[in-house]
């Protein structure tokens, strides 16, 4: 049987129209879950489908090769399982730059696409030299890779984490829910030499290209996180810069860190509900 990305549904009665929510490294869909059920109550349209990217949460088992490419082929994989392509793309940062790999490969392929807006929350287009090993996320990966396993328990790891690798209670709680039971102990769900895999694709990729070139559609909406640190000023400006042909929309949230679904959400609601396709 071919890989399918693991998923679930958020939907309101009535729904119709698809859109598919991406996570970032080392998370699942389960992240968006609290967000995505509050947008669905102001954008009751669409049927949000929470997407487990290749090796993350439930999706194992992804043949390679571990890219952002392939990131996208699972997609299109899964809209043809679900009956349909995706009109509405929503991705947060490694997610955010998937929905974005999506697109240039939408574009690509010259045939008409059923996608009419990507949002990419703190996502940054462009390649990030040295992120692959200077990164938060190199930094939490070098740490789950230091934690004794099997665990005795989510405790155990939380521990670990802190006391060990000096992460912060709220990460370390947010990383130990990708442990799962395997017997009496526990294990993680993610597969770490494939993350890091595409964590180098990721940091490697160049999709600044991609946005500037013209387009009626999908409309692109970039969320940029007032204090996040992975925009700087220069990277702020180019994105403000690009063209109105591209149709590509820089918003800034105000209040948020790079967690802009946790720091934020009621911003960032606002900002999406008025301008959902």
């Amino acid at each position: 049987m071919s890989f399918l990305l693991a998923h679930r549904v958020v939907e309101a009665a009535g729904a119709r129209r698809l859109a598919f929510v991406l996570h970032g490294a080392l998370g699942s869909g389960q992240n968006f879950s609290r967000f995505i059920h509050k947008l669905s109550e102001r954008r009751p349209e669409f049927r949000y489908v929470l997407c487990d990217l290749r090796h993350h949460g439930q999706s194992s088992g992804a043949p390679g090769p571990n890219t952002l490419a392939a990131c996208a082929g699972d997609l299109r994989a899964l809209g043809e399982h679900l009956g349909g392509a995706p009109e509405l793309l929503i991705g947060h940062s490694f997610g955010g730059k998937v929905a974005l790999e999506y697109t240039r490969q939408e574009a690509a392929s010259g045939a008409a696409s059923s996608l009419g807006q990507v949002w990419a929350l703190d996502s940054v287009p462009g390649p990030q030299p040295g992120g692959e090993e200077d990164s938060e996320v190199a930094a939490v990966i070098r740490a789950v890779r230091a934690v004794p396993m099997p665990a005795q328990s989510r405790r155990d790891v939380v521990s670990h984490l802190v006391t060990e690798a000096r992460l912060s209670s709220g990460l370390a709680e947010w990383m130990a829910t990708n442990l799962k039971r395997q017997g009496e102990s526990y294990i993680w769900t993610f597969e770490l030499d494939a993350i890091e895999e595409l964590m180098r694709d990721y940091f490697r990729v160049d999709l600044w290209g991609s946005l500037a070139q013209a387009r009626e559609r999908p409309e692109i909406e970039l969320v940029v996180a007032e204090r996040s640190d992975r925009w700087t000023p220069e990277l702020r400006e180019r994105a403000r810069s690009l063209p109105a042909a591209t149709h590509v929309h820089y918003h800034e949230l105000s209040n948020s860190g790079h967690w802009v679904h946790v720091d934020n959400p009621t911003g960032l609601i606002e900002i999406m509900a008025a301008r959902l396709i």
